[in-house]
């Protein structure tokens, strides 16, 4: 049985505000529904390391979903991260940071990691998905481009491997492509469909 049949008479939420996870889910052919806005505090421990960091962040969303699941709500949330020099990179600020992280992404290999959780009424699930990637050497003129034409504000170290950038600066991935993207969908689709046999069927 596929999961898409699997999930027939479940309600499957994604907690995102990310267009490239939603995206990503409805290719599987899977039927979901979007979770209303809600805010979680992204604060974690220092003493996590930064591949711990996701999982964690992943947890507070979960946690912090305001609405009581039914015994056929399964809910996922999500947190994605890019790892230079054992430093996280977040989302730009503005211009002139996107501009900055993306000179010190140049010609350097960094680790992007997504932290997942899969939640029921009853149970929940967390993985976590790394990869690394290779820029090469982009001219200033490239990255100026790329940040004043795709303004990559909302996005983990101020780029989307989607787009142009992608196109043109990354020479190498060692790990899945679509956890770049923001969502590691073979292993979600994996967890997901051993979740519902363990906990659902």
């Amino acid at each position: 049985m596929l999961l898409k049949d699997k999930l027939e008479g479940k309600r499957l939420i994604l907690a995102s505000r990310s267009p490239r996870r939603r995206e990503l889910l409805a290719g599987c052919g899977l039927r979901f529904e979007l979770a209303d806005d809600f805010e979680a505090e992204e604060i974690y421990p220092e003493e996590l390391t930064p591949a711990e960091v996701p999982a964690y962040l992943a947890k507070l969303k979960s946690a912090a979903y305001p609405h009581k699941l039914g015994p056929d709500d399964i809910i996922i949330t999500a947190d994605t991260i890019v790892v230079l020099d054992n430093e996280i990179l977040g989302k730009p600020a503005d211009k002139d940071e996107a501009v900055s992280m993306l000179s010190r992404l140049s010609g350097c290999r960094h680790t992007v990691v997504t932290g997942v959780v899969i939640r029921s009424n009853k149970a929940m699930e967390c993985f976590s998905v790394k990869s690394d990637v290779w820029f090469r050497r982009l001219r200033d003129d490239e990255i100026e481009y790329y940040v004043d034409n795709f303004l990559p504000l909302d996005k983990a170290g101020a780029y989307g491997i989607q787009e142009w950038i992608g196109y043109i600066g990354i020479g190498r991935i060692e790990g899945s492509f679509y956890n770049v993207m923001g969502l590691p969908i073979q292993s979600l689709y994996v967890n997901l469909e051993k979740f519902i046999d363990d906990y659902m069927m």
